[in-house]
């Protein structure tokens, strides 16, 4: 499977957690066969949970989906770079390769702010992909807080 494909599909989760006042983020977990074991968007708003973001709940789904935490042999697609929260969940269930939308330089913890997914003093690395659909994804996300934020 191509990254477009599942990029899409969290683009389309990331619109939906727009319409419902949450921040637009949208994240799918996919086999190394291609098949999309998880997909979910931010819900931290509908759940008031902090951790409710969009890669953590896709994460725990993956998990239930496959009956184990390992999740070493997925790749996670997201809209936006994970924070590191995010980052550290998708390190502790061993995810294999990590693709984002787009660059969180004030939160980003897979490249921009810090680099958790390729820090060699943790016993396990994840590959990253930056920039899969990153027009789309800043998009959405500038969009949703020009609506929120007044302009001085």
């Amino acid at each position: 499977m191509d990254d477009d494909t599942p990029m899409q599909r969290a683009l389309e989760l990331a619109s939906e957690a727009a319409a419902t006042g949450e921040v637009p983020v949208g994240a799918v977990v996919v086999s190394r066969e291609g098949r999309i074991l998880a997909a979910r968007r931010n819900e931290r708003e509908a759940l008031g949970d902090p951790t409710a973001h969009a890669e953590i709940l896709a994460l725990r789904d993956a998990a239930q989906q496959l009956g184990t935490w390992h999740l070493d042999d997925t790749t996670l697609y997201v809209t936006l770079e994970p924070c590191p929260m995010c980052a550290g969940a998708a390190w502790a269930a061993r995810v294999g390769r990590i693709v984002f939308g787009a660059a969180d330089p004030k939160a980003g913890a897979t490249g921009s702010l810090y680099n958790i997914a390729a820090d060699e003093r943790l016993n396990h690395t994840s590959s990253v992909t930056h920039g899969v659909r990153d027009g789309e994804s800043a998009a959405l996300l500038q969009a949703f807080f020009s609506d929120r934020r007044p302009t001085n």
